[in-house]
């Protein structure tokens, strides 16, 4: 392997720079919590959109009601 020249280390560097401020833009982008709150809320819709998670709903629902119509009637 010869020797290199200044000139091109001094390129592989600035191109090692640029691909690296490239990548930390790209996981900025991903982790931004803006991003995150969205994928969050998106992922939640779908979840409440099925019919497993209508049925979660309910159930839950149905529990939380039947709690208070007994704390209710404790009193």
């Amino acid at each position: 392997m010869g020797e290199r020249s200044a000139d091109d280390i001094q390129r592989d560097i600035e191109q090692a720079r640029v691909g690296l401020a490239t990548a930390v833009d790209q996981l900025a982008e991903r982790t931004s919590p803006h991003r995150l709150a969205d994928r969050a809320k998106q992922s939640l819709r779908e979840k409440i959109n099925s019919t497993p998670g209508r049925i979660a709903i309910g159930v839950t629902g149905g529990v939380v009601v039947l709690l208070i119509v007994k704390r209710i009637r404790n009193r």
